[in-house]
């Protein structure tokens, strides 16, 4: 496992960890009804992709990379994390318009879909940071057979 301490993971790290049970308390909640669950959680995650998609295509999200599974999740991560550091950067904070443009270009930039899933429990207010951090890896290719 890569190392809390890398900036771009801590976050993610912390709460995965502050998520864990204990071994009693996961068997317990194992026994639980969950089919149930999984019903609910399907019509949650249908719904969120619904939503983050009107929203990719609105704010000229470009499509994401990765396995099937992957790009869908990252699609509602990129847009959680987009949305939520809107509210604390522009409407709550001090970044002008102008600046969260450049923000979202900076953003648009990311194309790999696991970039954006890593991040998914990032600060707001870190976006600029990690935005920054983010490798060619996380980035398009002009060859894409390179």
């Amino acid at each position: 496992m890569t190392s809390p301490t890398v900036p771009d993971r801590r976050a993610g790290f912390t709460e995965w960890l502050a998520k864990q049970e204990c071994t009693d308390c996961w068997r317990t909640a194992k026994d639980g009804n969950e089919q149930d669950k999984a019903d609910w959680l399907k019509a949650k995650r249908a719904e969120e992709q619904a939503e983050s998609e009107t929203w990719s295509t609105r704010y000229r999200m470009p499509p994401l990379e990765g396995t099937e599974r992957a790009v869908a999740w990252g699609v509602r991560c990129r847009h959680q994390i987009l949305a939520a550091a809107c509210t604390t950067l522009v409407l709550e904070g001090e970044t002008s318009d102008t600046e969260w443009e450049e923000i979202g270009e900076a953003a648009r930039t990311i194309t790999h879909a696991g970039r954006w899933i890593d991040q998914r429990a990032s600060e707001p207010e870190d976006l600029t940071e990690l935005l920054q951090a983010a490798t060619e890896a996380d980035r398009p290719t002009e060859n894409p057979h390179f």
